[in-house]
């Protein structure tokens, strides 16, 4: 499965997680990582997402709230 499949299937789930504003795909084409940004975050947050999405590493960003202007 690739990144963008993977992220596709959980993405839902991982949008109606507390605190997330968004999620993507990031790193590189060798080495993609599943990114989920929350409005804030700590040790206690990053806790609650899972280490891996379908052998993609997960990668926590906060990048407060996130608007379109």
């Amino acid at each position: 499965m690739n990144p963008e499949a993977a992220l596709d299937k959980h993405q839902d789930r991982l949008m109606a997680m507390p605190g997330v504003v968004g999620v993507g795909i990031g790193g590189s084409t060798d080495a993609p990582v599943i990114v989920i940004m929350v409005n804030r975050g700590g040790a206690d947050v990053r806790k609650t997402f899972p280490q891996t999405l379908e052998g993609y590493p997960v990668k926590v960003e906060v990048t407060g709230e996130i608007t379109a202007e």
